[in-house]
């Protein structure tokens, strides 16, 4: 991406890909690809730079649009302070029905928005549900025919609804949507040499496990 500074002030965007006009002078989009970067800044076209420093992981939070700007012969895109995603439902009010805002299908405590609590929670029963699915065939065989299950889809299965729980109560103590992310965050459990990523949550088991 590329800016269009004129009197010290961005006034074009450009992406790059095809020729522009500045002033009365057309140039090929060569300008972008084959043209040093002091040639352009030369005609008043400058690279963008975009500054990361505030984006955040946009499970966890929301960003601002970027902003640019011009100073020191540079033109930068920044991101504003992000902000986190509630981690906790907001509900419907008695504040919202007393100005007309409750819709006619829902009641003063509803939920009204969910929060990442409610989701991974959703996300985590979804996945379980998935896993079990898989050896679900073994409990239709016993009820139908009564063949036994295996002691170990048993033991496996009972490891996949334990482990759901402890997840979902890890998911439910979170103090915040950082707390929430940490759980969800890969740290490295191992050693430099021999790193292994693990998240403090942990996953499911699997049969391949």
């Amino acid at each position: 991406m590329f800016a269009l500074v004129e009197s010290g002030s961005i006034t074009k965007y450009f992406a790059g890909n095809k020729g522009v006009t500045i002033g009365d002078t057309q140039y090929p989009k060569s300008i972008f690809t084959l043209w040093s970067e002091s040639d352009r800044n030369a005609i008043g076209v400058y690279a963008v730079t975009i500054n990361q420093t505030n984006k955040k992981d946009e499970k966890w939070h929301v960003n601002t649009d970027i902003t640019y700007s011009f100073a020191n012969n540079k033109v930068t895109g920044s991101y504003g302070t992000a902000t986190a995603k509630a981690h906790a439902d907001t509900l419907w009010t008695q504040a919202d029905s007393d100005n007309g805002f409750l819709p006619s299908n829902k009641e003063v405590g509803d939920v009204k928005t969910e929060g990442l609590k409610t989701v991974l929670i959703r996300d985590i029963k979804k996945e379980a549900a998935g896993i079990l699915q898989e050896t679900d065939w073994y409990i239709i065989r016993k009820a139908d025919a009564g063949t036994a299950v295996p002691s170990s889809i048993t033991t496996h299965r009972a490891a996949v609804r334990t482990k759901a729980a402890q997840m979902e109560t890890s998911i439910t103590n979170a103090a915040d949507t950082a707390a929430l992310e940490t759980l969800f965050t890969n740290v490295n459990t191992g050693t430099e040499e021999n790193p292994v990523m693990e998240r403090p949550i942990g996953h499911l088991p699997t049969l391949e496990d």
